[in-house]
């Protein structure tokens, strides 16, 4: 399909890496996108291993570098907002390594969205409705009204993907019974140092406010739950405000500003897509709608943007679309069930389920502040990443 038609279904990371990908191999690609117009969203993310890779391959590290937030220090605060104790930045950056970049999710889809916009047809408000496949092309019923003939349909639609249950018909998702709570600060958090982070590790839950300037600042909460659903039908503020309205720093300020402006959070309970296989005939599901791994993992961008590029290879390498997402399915499969395990197996990170825990978490934290462990931490990081 050197020259074939694709359609991708989703403009957020995954579709967007999809559609620049394949757009650069002389693919005629249309993006159909549900959102009236581009999102944004207030949470980090790390670009770090295949992520930061497969960004250089798609040329974008000089405008990521750009928005890069970098290291920051980190301070553990009691509930009431004393500190506990510091992590310089110099020490968490020596952790890590060179090859990351810390980003807004949104600054990612923006460097995306400008690098495919100029050259790829978005349709935004639309979505598939349903579609028909033969040995041969996909045809796709938009919800526009117009039909598409294509080689390839990419369902990079999220942890909600309407694509995936059209080609499997089943819900895939496994609930972990956490929420998350995400979003951009307009005015800096008075009570958080510039330059810094202030985190709460308490039980069944995790508070966070970043203060890196005007524009550069968020907030970051998970706790634990036993409905789900009840906390989504409360809203961001509400539930928000209710597991965390006892807290003091920098949370007052950051709730007050969610109150103010609920609609930039993203809220949303925590699963995980655990699907037998990723594709059937030329349809292909595509970054979270096919393996989420949820942010207690840390690289759901890594993996969108790995997947994407891996994609646009395989299907280089291959005349037959199918066996191209065969051994493309089989290149990222091992690497997304480590990632899974490893996000179940943290979640006593996020949500500590009692002061053991918490304390057990908070040795770690120190101990990156002695000698030698950054590099004990850095080589161990590179090795899982490899």
């Amino acid at each position: 399909m050197a020259n074939g038609r694709v359609v991708v279904v989703g403009a957020g990371i995954a579709g967007l890496a999809a559609a620049l990908r394949l757009h650069r191999a002389g693919r005629d690609v249309l993006v159909v996108e549900r959102a009236p117009g581009r999102r944004s969203s207030g949470y980090l993310v790390n670009l770090l291993g295949v992520g930061y890779d497969a960004a250089e391959e798609l040329g974008l590290l000089p405008a990521l570098a750009a928005r890069d937030l970098g290291a920051f220090t980190s301070i553990l605060v009691k509930a009431d907002g004393r500190e506990k104790f510091t992590v310089p930045a110099a020490v968490a950056q020596a952790a890590v390594g060179p090859r990351m970049l810390t980003v807004f999710r949104g600054d990612l889809e923006a460097v995306l969205y400008e690098e495919v916009r100029p050259a790829v047809e978005i349709r935004f408000g639309t979505t598939v409705r349903e579609f028909t496949q033969d040995a041969d092309e996909v045809r796709v019923s938009l919800s526009d009204d117009t039909s598409v003939r294509a080689d390839l349909l990419v369902g990079a639609d999220g942890l909600h993907s309407g694509v995936r249950g059209l080609l499997f018909g089943t819900d895939s998702r496994v609930d972990l019974r956490h929420m998350v709570g995400a979003f951009p600060l307009d005015r800096v958090p008075a009570d958080v140092p510039e330059g810094a982070g202030t985190t709460f590790i308490g039980v069944g839950r995790t508070a966070a406010v970043i203060n890196l300037g005007p524009d550069r600042s968020s907030a970051f909460f998970t706790y634990r739950t036993d409905d789900p659903d009840a906390e989504l039908a409360l809203g961001s503020a509400a539930a928000l405000s209710r597991a965390f309205g006892d807290l003091g720093g920098g949370v007052p300020e950051a709730l007050r500003q969610l109150e103010a402006a609920p609609t930039g959070a993203y809220f949303d309970s925590v699963c995980q897509v655990v699907q037998e296989k990723w594709s059937r005939g030329r349809v292909v599901l595509l970054g979270d709608s096919a393996w989420c791994v949820t942010l207690f993992a840390g690289y759901g961008a890594a993996l969108a943007l790995a997947g994407a590029d891996r994609l646009g290879s395989c299907l280089d390498q291959h005349a037959d679309v199918p066996a191209a997402l065969a051994e493309w399915e089989a290149s990222l499969r091992p690497e997304v069930l480590k990632r899974q395990a490893l996000a179940r197996k943290g979640i006593s990170q996020f949500a500590p389920s009692g002061k053991a825990e918490i304390w057990g978490r908070e040795v770690m934290m120190r101990a990156i502040r002695l000698p030698g462990v950054s590099g004990l931490i850095r080589r161990s990081i590179e090795r899982a990443n490899r």
